[in-house]
């Protein structure tokens, strides 16, 4: 008996089966096309990854349905040349195979199309100046190209183009695709006022400017047959004040209900360039709620509950589908970044093991383009060649291993080193698990990395390592029990100030999780990610906060929620000074210097620090003679302090070889 009935319930839509209700939403920068923009074993191998895993729908995202005008991403899929079709069929097969069906996301972005990438004027409803065109011409110093309106006999065109990609889709061996319609691409830029100034009957009323839309739909029905799912995916609210809005959606959605099987839920717009605030919505980080766009969905099934609805936008897991779907608030569940962090959740669910489930962080992987690393807490990630299964294959020899620290290093060690076969036993001073994550989750808006610490902690007890918790490890005690190798990942201290009354001043994190009690002036030194949290966390509290910094300019974009967070510290008044150098401490005031030499005290009742940590390299060498010396190994921060990304990818690069 399954705990999670309405997630594992099949459903039938126009005589095509899905097994459940687990959609992976269409990721961006994850193309692999060949030149001429056909298919590869690259993509089929990528997208495997996800299929094996055991959802219902597999969707290749942002696939171009033009290659002279619909292309804004290197190496994506183009459907406008009927060879593609052959070049698809094995990735409908692999899909096939795990009982998933693959899909692709026809799209054609319109505006999007940037000058200085296609070499020509972008197409669009209207004819306009794109704010993102204006910034491309001011950085390369030359005069910003409008979009060029397109006539009836290119509209026909392009939509022509939509249905015959759709059937290229069908002739591949699929079932079903997905009609881009969201985040300000061409359908969207039709019905929004914002960019369509039209006076025929594409543009003015609503009806009119839903036309494009409700002709390409139709469209592709009449290429695809009956018995052919469409999906078609929207952004509910693009939250930007001269964009489409939740009310006219709706109205929207009333005019093609009739013609779409699967409405996908989404929000938000592409990056802008320029506004890029409203991309934050495709891309939500961790200081959003949760299951942020659900409501959106909850609501449209609401108006429309003969309406089959899929609702995206960090949901996080199989848990959560299941709350989501038996409150009637969509029929599908679709996700991206919580299947890079774990490709098997679905079936880890279905199976029972939801303690092996890694929760996504919701951080970076949205702007990362690097396949080698892109996931923080999956390492495997990307390595579908290598391991195509997703495993690391058995050591051919079952050694006896020590890893000493139970952050997130640690555990991820101790994983891959179960995987292969070793006898591995866990070491912790603490009592408890987690190291440093422990230190960095009492911020409200945390909440993802407290879901990674559930984890961790859930995980040890799971794993099948012996685990042995509140104890000191000496080289004494690593020599008595003979181990034939030993990773260290002792972890980092943070970084002291090296000016007068330093020793006033603490370790911002300690400060957060009352440790220390703060006054209700607090000077924080140190601007990064750590100080920032720690800013917005105790302003959130009640807290006067200043933060400096002696750096000119400070990036939190490896945070991936850069925006969000300099928003938090406006909303909640904290003063952020950079540029300024700290001289001393007092009993009451923080001393600094700018760079012309004046001074200024800064009034703070407590001070606090985040300029860094240290990586505990001494303490982790001590071990370095335990077991064979090239059996020993540094992971996570002490050997280079980083973030969570780079503890996971140090111990699993330095577990999948023993």
């Amino acid at each position: 008996m399954t705990k999670y009935p309405h997630v594992f319930s099949p459903i039938e839509i126009r005589g095509v089966l899905f097994k459940n209700r687990l959609e992976q939403a269409p990721p961006g920068a994850l193309n692999g096309a060949d030149e001429q923009g056909f298919s590869t074993d690259k993509i089929v191998r990528s997208f495997k990854q996800f299929a094996r895993g055991g959802i219902a729908i597999c969707t290749v995202g942002n696939c171009s349905i033009d290659h002279n005008e619909a292309c804004d991403e290197p190496q994506q899929l183009v459907l406008s040349d009927p060879a593609c079709v052959l070049k698809l069929k094995p990735f409908a097969r692999m899909c096939e195979a795990f009982g998933c069906h693959g899909s692709l996301e026809l799209t054609h972005p319109g505006m999007f199309c940037l000058y200085d990438m296609s070499g020509h004027p972008s197409y669009s409803a209207s004819s306009f100046v794109y704010t993102a065109e204006e910034v491309k011409a001011r950085a390369a110093g030359r005069e910003p190209v409008p979009t060029i309106e397109m006539s009836k006999e290119h509209i026909r065109a392009t939509i022509d183009k939509f249905a015959r990609a759709a059937l290229f889709c069908k002739q591949a061996g699929m079932k079903m695709c997905m009609i881009h319609g969201a985040h300000g691409n061409l359908p969207a830029q039709f019905f929004s006022t914002r960019y369509n100034h039209r006076t025929d009957e594409y543009g003015g009323s609503l009806e009119n400017r839903a036309r494009f839309a409700l002709e390409l739909l139709d469209a592709v029905r009449a290429a695809v047959g009956e018995k052919f799912v469409i999906e078609y995916r929207i952004s509910a609210e693009e939250f930007h004040p001269l964009g489409t809005h939740f009310d006219e959606t709706l109205k929207f959605i009333e005019l093609i209900k009739d013609k779409v099987d699967i409405l996908h839920v989404s929000a938000g717009l592409h990056d802008v360039l320029g506004e890029n605030h409203y991309m934050r919505y495709l891309y939500q980080n961790y200081t959003m709620e949760q299951a942020y766009n659900v409501h959106f969905a909850a609501d449209i099934k609401k108006a429309f509950p003969d309406l089959i609805v899929s609702t995206v936008g960090s949901i996080k897991d199989v848990a959560m589908a299941e709350e989501i779907l038996a409150a009637g608030k969509a029929d599908f569940v679709a996700m991206m970044r919580p299947l890079h962090a774990d490709f098997e959740m679905a079936r880890k669910y279905a199976e029972g093991r939801e303690w092996e489930h890694t929760p996504c962080l919701r951080c970076a992987c949205g702007n990362s383009r690097s396949r080698d690393n892109m996931c923080a807490v999956n390492p495997m990630w990307g390595k579908y060649e290598e391991y195509p299964d997703g495993v690391l294959p058995p050591s051919p020899v079952k050694r006896k291993v020590a890893v000493i620290g139970a952050g997130p290093a640690g555990i991820e060690a101790v994983k891959w080193l179960v995987q292969r076969g070793h006898d591995v036993t866990l070491y912790e001073k603490e009592s408890v698990v987690g190291g440093t994550v422990r230190k960095a989750v009492s911020a409200p808006f945390k909440t993802d990395l407290r879901d990674y610490l559930a984890y961790m902690e859930e995980y040890v007890k799971h794993v099948g390592a012996r685990v042995l918790l509140g104890t000191e490890v000496t080289p004494e005690l690593l020599e008595a029990e003979g181990y034939d190798a030993v990773y260290a990942a002792v972890g980092a201290d943070p970084v002291e100030l090296r000016v007068p009354g330093a020793e006033r001043a603490v370790w911002a994190p300690d400060a957060e999780n009352g440790e220390t009690e703060c006054g209700e002036r607090v000077v924080i030194i140190g601007a990064s990610s750590v100080g920032t949290e720690a800013s917005i966390n105790l302003a959130m509290r009640g807290k006067k906060v200043v933060v400096i910094d002696s750096a000119p300019q400070v990036s939190l974009m490896a945070t991936g929620a850069q925006g969000d967070l300099l928003r938090l510290t406006e909303q909640y008044g904290i003063e952020r000074r950079l540029g300024l150098r700290v001289v001393e401490i007092t009993a009451d005031a923080v001393v600094v210097e700018n760079a012309d030499g004046e001074r200024e005290s800064i009034p703070a009742d407590t001070v606090l620090t985040a300029v860094g940590m240290k990586p505990r390299r001494a303490e982790a060498l001590k071990f370095m003679h335990c077991c064979p010396e090239t059996n020993f190994f540094m992971i996570g921060d002490c050997a280079d302090p980083a973030d969570i990304r780079e503890a996971t990818r140090t111990a699993f690069n330095a577990a999948r070889h023993l």
